[in-house]
């Protein structure tokens, strides 16, 4: 969900470029849990939209996220990701919204649309033409995302240095993690994995990992 919140930012600030430097006043009754950036800021403090973005990708920031998403809404953000072909993915509440989870408003994506949305960032990105957005966008959403600081699922199974643009995610009982290798390498490839019904996350994470090993075995192996 978070990667669509990043491209409508991106898809507009292409038709309005001021759209990244809009100044946000962030409240002390924004913030909720899970959000390790904004947790050291001021009441009354400003950000930028871009300075927002960014740690709700690398840090999955949750207030973060969620101010962006009051500040885009949510029509605008689904509109995004109708265009950018991604039938199985609605945004419905904010994060961690209790009231609305009991309401059954469920935020929802699938591996398939996820997968689809980074195979065409990187597909504007390597063949210098727009997809989902600009090539400019694409390669500027692969930057940030290959600052993604949770790197125990698929990056866990790819050699030391190989850089890997992923964004992971987890509600109860599951884990995914989604992730371009080596983005801007001769033979880039998306991987999407998704768990769920797990006991131990840290089991899901391991199962990711493993799956990410085999993979890019393969995937080198097909190259020699």
């Amino acid at each position: 969900i978070r990667d669509r919140i990043m491209l409508t930012a991106f898809r507009l600030a292409e038709r309005d470029p001021s759209v990244m430097r809009k100044v946000i006043t962030f409240r002390n009754s924004d913030f909720t849990g899970g959000s390790d950036f904004l947790a050291r800021a001021a009441d009354g403090q400003r950000f930028t939209v871009h300075q927002l973005v960014v740690p709700m990708i690398q840090v999955s920031d949750n207030t973060a996220a969620n101010i962006l998403i009051t500040h885009f809404g949510f029509d605008a953000i689904n509109a995004t990701a109708r265009r950018a072909g991604m039938r199985g993915t609605l945004l419905r509440r904010h994060f961690l919204d209790t009231a609305a989870v009991l309401r059954h408003q469920d935020n929802r994506t699938t591996p398939a649309d996820m997968a689809h949305l980074l195979f065409e960032i990187e597909r504007g990105t390597r063949e210098a033409i727009s997809t989902v957005a600009s090539p400019e966008s694409c390669r500027d959403m692969i930057r940030i995302m290959l600052g993604q600081t949770d790197r125990d699922k698929i990056p866990a199974g790819v050699p030391r240095g190989v850089p890997i643009a992923n964004k992971t995610g987890e509600v109860t009982g599951t884990r995914a993690d989604v992730a371009i290798v080596d983005p801007f390498g001769l033979s880039p490839y998306v991987l999407a994995v998704y768990t769920e019904n797990l006991d131990d996350w840290s089991g899901g994470a391991y199962g990711i990992a493993n799956i990410s090993r085999l993979v890019y075995r393969h995937v080198e192996g097909t190259m020699l």
